[in-house]
This record gives structure tokens, sequence and C-alpha cells, in this order.
């Protein structure tokens, strides 16, 4: 009896498997992000806040934030709108739009109209004096942006697979031929967060936060023939898989990192006295 159609079987269901092990069901989910920064915020109230937030019991004042706008990256634009959900999350600060460019001009636009064009109901309440000052600007500033620190890849090679079977007891397959290769690649993000004080532009504080993420990747590629009359000629086949950290989440990573270095910072604040006062001249004194 021919064992043909057994060996090919066989060798089909292992291939087969193994892809099964590198792909996943197609489809869409929402949630299951593994970012640092989740859920939301609603005044004092959080939801579904990472449990390693950093908080306050009370709010240490009002708070602009800045754009957090950095060029040298293709994939990140902005941090600012998770800095925020951040920062209400752990009320710590009252947040206010101020920072923002673009809200802030936007809101100005509708202010405008809502306010001069006569085309909105009386008592609308557009009066001037209405706004919230803020008492701190916490300025995110990105040092390094994701740049790969450490690597290291292995490759082997057709002999060493033909070696692995023969070791193995599975001469019978034939000549083998095929290689495995298999790369980890550590990035790291470096950030920093300033804050301060608006009315006298003294820095309050200062914070950095980092994160690394590792990136693999994974291949395999086999042929097995040699015994036509056993396995009808030549089989082959390859599997692929990788898992890779997005820029993104890593600078969100970082800047979690420093907020929270941040808040245990402010948690404890003491001002700094200067003989004389600030700006007075200071105590180094120049003949």
């Amino acid at each position: 009896m021919s064992k043909r159609p057994t060996n090919k079987i066989w060798l089909s269901a292992v291939m087969a498997t193994l892809s099964g092990c590198a792909t996943q069901q197609a489809g869409l989910q929402t949630g299951g992000s593994s970012q640092m920064v989740t859920g939301s915020a609603g005044g004092a109230t959080s939801v579904n806040a990472n449990k390693s937030l950093e908080r306050c019991a009370t709010p240490l004042g009002t708070l602009a934030v800045a754009d957090g706008r950095f060029s040298g990256s293709s994939n990140v634009t902005t941090v600012e709108p998770l800095i925020r959900l951040a920062v209400q999350q752990s009320n710590c600060f009252v947040l206010t739009s101020i920072g923002n460019r673009a809200t802030r001009a936007l809101i100005n636009e509708i202010t405008g109209e809502q306010r001069d064009s006569g085309e909105y109901r009386s008592g609308s309440k557009q009066h001037k004096g209405q706004r919230v000052a803020a008492d701190y600007l916490l300025d995110p500033q990105v040092i390094v942006a994701n740049e790969a620190t450490s690597g290291n890849s292995n490759n082997i090679g057709a002999g060493l697979v033909g070696i692995g079977l023969s070791a193995a007891g599975l001469g019978a397959l034939g000549a083998a031929a095929g290689a495995l290769s298999n790369s980890v690649e550590t990035r790291t993000s470096d950030v920093a967060l300033t804050l301060t004080d608006i009315r006298s532009t003294v820095q309050v504080a200062i914070s950095s936060g980092s994160a690394t993420a590792n990136n693999t990747n994974f291949s395999a590629a086999a042929g097995i023939g040699g015994w036509g009359y056993l396995l009808g000629g030549g089989v082959g086949g390859g599997v692929s898989s990788f898992s890779r950290t997005p820029e993104g989440q890593a600078i969100a990573a970082a800047f979690f990192d420093a907020y929270n270095n941040m808040v245990i910072a402010v948690r404890n604040y003491k001002a700094q006295d200067v003989q004389d006062g600030l700006g007075t001249g200071g105590s180094l004194k120049v003949k």
C-alpha cells in the first residue's frame, strides 16, 4: 500500500496548524487596546482609568495644556488629548481650553458670532467676563521618539533543519530545505513635562518619563522532497508572525509615566524660598 497520500495529509496538517498559530480571525472590535491612557472623564468622575494613575484628593488649580504637537514623526502629530484625559481622571487640575490654539480659535469664533451677530435669542448669556483663567501651563515635550536602542536576530538555515530531522528520527521524510528566522528590536521613548505658574512665569514642577517597547518578528519556510515516490515530488510552505508596539502608544506611555511622576511631586509641593524675595537680584552677587 502506498504511503504517499498519508504523508501528504500529515504535512498539510502541520502547515495548517502553524499557519493558524500565526494568524487571527479577520474582524473588528472595540476596546482591547494596550494603551496606557484609557477610559473617560466627566468633571470629577473617572471611568475605566488606568489603575496605576496617580490621583489628587482635590484639584490644585486650573490648567492650560500646550498643543503637544511635534515634528519628526509621520505617525504621531499630537499627544495633548491623552494628556488631558489623564489629567482630568487624576483630579489634580481643572482643565481649560487655553493652550490649544485650534480649540481656542474656534471657541473665539463661535463666541464672537453668538455675541455680535444679533441672530441669537436674548438671554443667551453671551456677555463678557465668564471665562475661567488658567493658573498653570503644562507643556509636553518629546525628547526621544521611539528610537531603536538595541536588537538581535537569529537565523537557522537549511542544513541545520535537515540535521534536526535526521536527529529526530524523521530521515524517512527525505531531504529538507528551509530556514527559521527570529528578530527582536527594543525601542525607547523619552519625554518631559513642565508645569509653569502663568502669573509669575515661575517653573513650579518638571518631570521626565520613558517607555520601552519590544518588537518581534518570526518567520519560517520549509520544503520537503527527495523521495518522490513517497511524497509525490516536493512540498513547501512557510509561516510568519510579528508583534509591534505603535509609536503613538509608546509615546503616550512615556507621558503617562512623566505625569505620574509629576503628580507625586506636586502632591508634596513646597515652594522655594529665596532670600529678599524672587526677582530682586538673588544671592549670587556680581561685583
